[in-house]
């Protein structure tokens, strides 16, 4: 099995848009009235994600008749688009209510239908190379307040799901890093890989991280709940540790389109129970003297379905752990999160990535882009809205950066 990275270290194309159309507004729960985060906002191939606060923004060629906004257990709403811009909107999702007529008892146990699902990996996914088109955002927060933010809009191939991922690329098209300039701040973090987690982290076709039969093996699978994903119904396996290895082993939730026998998303999180073979699991270095205590690793990715093809849609990785420095009496907590979100695809003409020209895996993103202020930097590319608190802070670390 694959590990996730964090590296622990003292610091001192995107398709442009004409903008013709513009949707964007805050999705809400129909009942609570609460944000709904990671909501997908799609139109065709093009699409986004809510944030922490259910907002979006989706920039769109004219042309387009209509939006579909779905989310895990909520009924899917499809907006009619105009021409002109569409702002402020207020989407309310209805969760989906499953009645016991709907389940329908399965002869298969839960591990078959894994099986099953991962014998059809070549019949649902792609089957030729493709170009896919993201913004990759990595944070750091000591306690509650940022301290880090890098973001960046990134192209990445990929070759056929019948192979494996050893030939799949991701170049950097252009992205940005902030850091804080306090002098409390002297610790900062750095997520191994960075933007090639789209492809470290496509579980189903990077199938050496979980889904072999040997690491499989490791686990005990039961089936859930039933839930609905863009109105079509998911049967739900969740996956325990049952072995003892030298490694550490996940929590997990598998997301199986009933009809079609696809992924559509997979929930892990990492046992904790030994702290040791956590840390081996998260940890890749870290300053001399500091001890690091790991509290949580999980990971959500997710597959949408559009022309006939299952692809990526979204990642989300999140480590949280608290330092230790010898001499101080308390420990501090840490936050990183890195998240990508898949905004267009390319299936034909598609040329691979030169390696010269590529991300490696052990690249840490925080070296490769620069310190960039404008306002106006992503112009007319498709990303992940920054929320309220997160804007907030990219606005301080500017005003520091400046003053310093």
């Amino acid at each position: 099995m694959k590990r996730l990275w964090l590296i622990i270290l003292f610091c001192a194309p995107l398709v442009a848009f004409a903008q013709q159309v513009v949707v964007s507004g805050t999705v809400i729960d129909d009942k609570s009235g609460a944000p709904l985060q990671q909501v997908s906002i799609a139109a065709g191939r093009v699409s986004v994600v809510t944030n922490e606060d259910g907002d979006f923004t989706l920039k769109l060629d004219k042309g387009v008749t209509s939006v579909t906004v779905s989310h895990v257990g909520y009924k899917t709403v499809r907006l009619p688009v105009g021409d002109g811009t569409t702002e402020d909107l207020k989407i309310r999702l209805k969760p989906t209510v499953i009645q016991l007529r709907e389940i329908v008892v399965r002869n298969e146990n839960a591990r078959e239908l894994v099986n099953i699902a991962i014998s059809k990996i070549p019949e649902n996914y792609s089957k030729v190379p493709e170009l896919l088109k993201g913004f990759y955002r990595e944070t750091a927060m000591k306690r509650k307040h940022y301290i880090y933010v890098a973001e960046g809009v990134e192209d990445m191939y990929k070759t056929p799901y019948s192979r494996g991922t050893g030939r799949d690329r991701v170049a950097i098209v252009k992205g940005r890093r902030l850091l804080s300039q306090k002098q409390g701040d002297t610790l900062g973090i750095k997520v191994a890989g960075g933007p090639v987690q789209a492809v470290l982290m496509d579980l189903v076709k990077n199938r050496d991280f979980l889904l072999n039969q040997e690491d499989l093996d490791n686990y005990s699978f039961t089936l859930g709940v039933p839930e609905y994903i863009n109105d079509r119904q998911q049967l739900v396996v969740m996956m325990e540790p049952s072995q003892v290895t030298t490694y550490a082993l996940y929590h997990g939730k598998l997301y199986i389109d009933a009809e079609r026998m696809a992924f559509t998303r997979i929930e892990l999180d990492l046992d904790m129970r030994d702290k040791g073979k956590a840390t081996q699991t998260m940890l890749v270095k870290k300053p001399f003297g500091v001890k690091f205590k790991p509290r949580e690793l999980s990971c959500v990715v997710d597959y949408r379905y559009e022309d006939g093809v299952t692809r990526i849609s979204y990642l989300r990785n999140i480590f949280r752990f608290n330092c230790d420095w010898k001499r101080k009496l308390f420990s501090t907590s840490f936050t990183a999160t890195c998240e990508m979100a898949v905004t267009d695809s390319q299936s034909e003409n598609v040329l691979p990535i030169a390696s010269r020209n590529s991300f490696d895996s052990h690249d840490a993103y925080y070296d490769k882009v620069e310190y960039f202020m404008d306002p106006e930097y992503w112009s007319n590319y498709n990303i992940i809205e920054p929320s309220e608190s997160l804007d907030k802070a990219i606005k301080r670390l500017v005003s520091r950066y400046r003053r310093n």
